[in-house]
C-alpha cells in the first residue's frame, strides 16, 4: 500500500449547512461538490478537503480530536476568523479545526488529523502497515505518521466504541484503488468498495475502528 497524499477528512453531521457556511466564510474554502447526502468543501479540489455526510445526530467524538489546516500566514488566517477566535475553532457539532503555519503552496490544505488512541506508539506502528510512513513526533511529542507531507498524529486518550461516531473516515489518494483492494483483502480488513462518478475507492478498518479510504481519481475527475 502506497498512499500519495492525505486527500480528505469526512464527518457524519446532522446539519451540514452551518459548517459549510463557516468554512466558506472563514477558512478560504468553497463548495466543490454537493449531493443529497454529502457536501465537499476545500480550497482546492485536488488538495486536502472536508466532506460532510448527512446522518442522525448527535454524534460522538470517538477517536477524533481535531483536524489541522496549513496556512502560509497565520496572522492573516486569524484575521478571517470570527472575533475572539483562537487558533482552534469549532465549526459545529464537534468538528474542530486548528490552524497551523507552515510552508504551503495552497492555503488551508490539510496539515494533520489528530486522533485519540490508548497506545499512541503502537497505533502509529499499525498505520505503517497500512502504507503510512513513520514521522518525527509533533512539537508536543505525540507520535505521528506521514503521507505526502501531511500527518496523522496520535494523542493518548480513550476513543471509545461509539455507535454514532463523528468521524466517517480519513481518505488518502492512491494510483490504483483496485491494487489496494487486493492487498486489503489479503489482510482481511476491507469494509467496502465504491465505484463513483469521479473516483474509485476501497474502505478498510484501521486501528480503533477508524475507517480509511484509499481513493483513486478517475481520468474524468473534473471537480474544481
Amino acid at each position: 500500500m502506497e498512499p500519495k497524499t492525505l486527500d480528505h477528512i469526512a464527518f457524519w453531521v446532522a446539519d451540514r449547512q452551518p459548517i459549510v457556511d463557516f468554512a466558506t466564510r472563514h477558512l478560504g474554502m468553497h463548495v466543490i461538490d454537493e449531493q443529497e447526502n454529502f457536501t465537499l468543501v476545500g480550497s482546492n479540489a485536488r488538495r486536502g478537503k472536508l466532506t460532510l455526510f448527512v446522518a442522525e445526530g448527535p454524534r460522538d467524538r470517538g477517536a477524533l480530536k481535531h483536524v489541522a489546516l496549513r496556512v502560509s500566514d497565520l496572522d492573516a488566517a486569524r484575521a478571517e476568523l470570527p472575533n475572539g477566535s483562537g487558533d482552534e475553532v469549532e465549526l459545529g457539532e464537534g468538528v474542530r479545526v486548528r490552524l497551523v503555519e507552515a510552508p504551503t503552496d495552497v492555503d488551508y490544505d490539510l496539515d494533520h488529523v489528530a486522533l485519540y488512541t490508548r497506545a499512541p506508539e503502537q497505533t502509529a506502528d499499525e498505520y505503517t502497515r497500512l502504507g503510512f510512513d513513520h514521522a518525527q513526533p509533533s512539537e508536543q511529542g505525540n507520535p505521528r505518521v506521514e503521507v505526502g507531507g501531511a500527518y496523522v498524529e496520535f494523542h493518548e486518550g480513550d476513543p471509545g466504541e461509539p455507535e454514532r461516531p463523528l468521524l466517517n473516515h480519513l481518505a488518502v489518494l492512491v494510483d490504483s484503488a483496485e491494487e489496494h483492494a487486493a492487498e486489503a483483502e489479503d489482510l482481511g480488513i476491507v469494509e467496502s468498495v465504491v465505484d463513483a462518478a469521479n473516483t474509485r475507492a476501497v474502505f478498510v478498518w484501521g486501528p480503533d475502528r477508524v475507517r480509511i479510504e484509499y481513493v483513486e481519481h478517475k481520468p474524468t475527475f473534473s471537480l474544481q
